[in-house]
């Protein structure tokens, strides 16, 4: 198979690495990939918003599958474009991408569903939503309504900085995405991320991890979009999973196919954890960055299989073949992120580390200049390993790490503290 990936994270370049695992890829297309995925795979200059740009791009190269990385284009409507010119894609419609596209989309779908969710009211007024703050008080959270690169939720531990993250939605610091703002009550417990397949009608779990969103360890300071992750999450208990499998996934599915807009591809539902009792705390349509990266880790190349029978509405005879393993990615970031960063420091020492099943170092916000690794981006590196047990992928993972020359940026010393 001819196949094309779209995008260019830490995400793409594990999705490229567990389909090169696989013998069925013939030729792998990254758009516009980075300097890692580079090393593995033909990069390719293409705007992945332009469907049309896409399907032409499809047909000059002969491309048998397409397989969307992030939101922006599925929100485009690029899968659409992709089914009408019968191209084989995986990843959800423009109308089933509203899932997360729009929060208060999902709140509906949910409320329909009789999905557990937090309690929630959506505003298109900053005064009335800040006298909703006032009448309900704090710990609350605000949300833009529209895509924010992961970045568009405020947790407001008091009341002052709920008001403020409404000035800022409103004023435009989340561009488009904050025109409108959903604001929710403030669930406790443990957060877990659990992955779906789905191709309208089989509902297919392939997998559960748990991000680390807070910049600082012991999960503490900002949030980002991931510092890193760790799978399975204990938290997730297969009891557990099965309850949010029949209280909260397949209805949401079935709500969405009498809608008219059946769901096909991977299903990322995020959770809060308290007593046994799962709720929802938001749906993304594709999968999550760094998580993506433990569960390609763990999966290999079985991972093309899986999203190929999503694609041909087969996942009814799909297995997932899970090792008793874990995987640890820890998430180097350029100095002062999620904050002003500088781009162009050169990272050394990328050469000397494994490439292996067991040890990855996954590229994100990386591209070369005069022959040597840059870092272009905010979150730069996803250094990812393998261990029978959470502690030896820890390990493995923050060894690499230590041999990586980049006095530029930083890292968390705990991922996988809850678990560990």
């Amino acid at each position: 198979m001819n196949i094309l990936i779209l995008g260019s994270g830490g995400r793409e370049h594990a999705l490229a690495w567990a389909v090169m695992q696989n013998p069925k890829c013939d030729k792998l297309i990254v758009a516009p990939g980075n300097a890692g995925i580079a090393a593995i795979a033909i990069c390719a200059s293409l705007d992945i918003l332009n469907g049309a740009a896409v399907v032409n791009f499809c047909e000059e190269n002969t491309i048998d599958f397409v397989i969307i990385g992030p939101e922006a284009p599925l929100a485009a409507g690029v899968a659409d474009r992709l089914r009408d010119a019968g191209v084989l894609v995986f990843g959800p419609s423009e109308a089933a991408a509203k899932l997360e596209a729009s929060k208060s989309f999902t709140k509906e779908v949910c409320d329909a569903a009789k999905a557990p969710t937090a309690g929630y009211a959506h505003f298109t007024d900053a005064e009335a939503a800040k006298a909703y703050i006032r009448e309900q008080g704090a710990p609350i959270v605000v949300k833009a309504d529209g895509l924010a690169a992961g970045k568009g939720v405020i947790v407001a531990m008091d009341e002052a900085t709920a008001l403020a993250a409404i000035d800022d939605m409103f004023g435009g610091e989340f561009g488009q995405a904050g025109a409108e703002v959903v604001i929710e009550e403030f669930m406790e417990g443990e957060e877990a991320s659990f992955f779906i397949l789905v191709d309208g009608e089989t509902c297919l779990p392939i997998g559960t991890a748990q991000d680390h969103k807070r910049v600082g360890d012991g999960d503490t300071g900002l949030n980002t979009g991931g510092m890193g992750a760790y799978s399975p999450a204990p938290v997730l208990s297969d009891a557990i999973a099965e309850k949010a499998m029949a209280e909260i996934i397949r209805p949401t599915m079935k709500v969405m196919a009498e809608r008219g807009t059946p769901y096909q591809g991977v299903l990322y539902a995020g959770f809060m954890i308290k007593d046994g009792q799962p709720r929802l705390v938001e749906y993304n349509v594709r999968f999550g960055d760094p998580e993506c990266q433990v569960l390609m880790m763990r999966l290999g190349a079985q991972a093309l299989d899986l999203m190929q029978a999503c694609a041909e509405g087969r996942l009814a005879e799909a297995r997932v073949n899970w090792g008793d393993d874990h995987a640890v990615s820890v998430v180097m970031a350029a100095n002062g992120y999620p904050g002003a960063y500088e781009k162009g420091s050169v990272i050394r020492g990328l050469d000397e580390l494994p490439e292996t099943s067991f040890e990855m170092c996954f590229h994100a916000g990386t591209g070369t200049k005069d022959g040597q690794i840059i870092a272009i981006g905010g979150r730069v590196l996803n250094v990812t390993a393998r261990g029978a047990t959470l502690r030896e992928a820890a390990d493995r993972a923050y060894a690499m790490v230590d041999k990586i020359d980049w006095p530029a940026g930083f890292c968390r010393r705990d991922i996988g503290w809850r678990a560990l």
